[in-house]
């Protein structure tokens, strides 16, 4: 909650007069914009991207991203918990999405030979043949909704600085502790 204050108290605004909390976090007004822009460009591009997925495929970004990782994948199979980090869920929201894609017959399951306990996800060609039709769709989407939208240098420069926050940021498969 005092991170919450502090956005809401501006904390790093000296022409407000008051004393910045010491206990909440403080962002310089630059950074936070600098934040608060890529939160909204990446919205933009997201919601145009899903918008078009759905209404002329029926899949969400979500769905799409999974079966593109699973097409990818050694024998077209990953683990539930390799899934999960490379679309960026967690296990639970993908356990939830390959329940939902299972039912319209795009994935299956199988055991882990390896371990016999763990569960991974495979593409059926159903489901391949769902990402081949939604392919062209996606990618030109990425071009006018995102690649269009900027030059070769900052496309250059985004894909660093993506990369550096990528590198130096948790593991994607990690599990948010909630506190209650």
């Amino acid at each position: 909650m005092a991170a919450v204050a502090a956005i809401e108290s501006d904390p790093v605004d000296a022409s407000a007069g008051a004393e910045p909390d010491p206990v909440a976090p403080t962002v310089e007004s630059g950074e936070l914009s600098a934040w608060r822009s890529y939160l909204r460009g990446h919205a933009t591009v997201t919601r145009a991207l899903e918008a078009e997925l759905i209404a002329e495929h029926g899949l969400s970004l979500a769905a799409y991203d999974v079966l593109a990782q699973l097409a990818e994948a050694p024998g077209r199979r990953l683990r539930m918990t390799e899934l999960a980090g490379a679309v960026l869920l967690s296990r639970s929201g993908v356990t939830r999405l390959i329940d939902r894609l299972e039912r319209l017959g795009l994935v299956g399951r199988c055991r882990v030979r390896e371990d016999g306990r763990g569960v991974a996800a495979t593409l059926t060609e159903r489901g391949l043949d769902a990402l081949r039709r939604a392919s062209r769709l996606y990618v030109n989407g990425v071009a006018r909704h995102f690649a269009e939208r900027l030059g070769p240098a900052e496309l250059r420069q985004l894909r660093r600085i993506s990369q550096t926050l990528a590198e130096a940021g948790p593991r994607p498969d990690a599990e948010p502790e909630v506190l209650e």
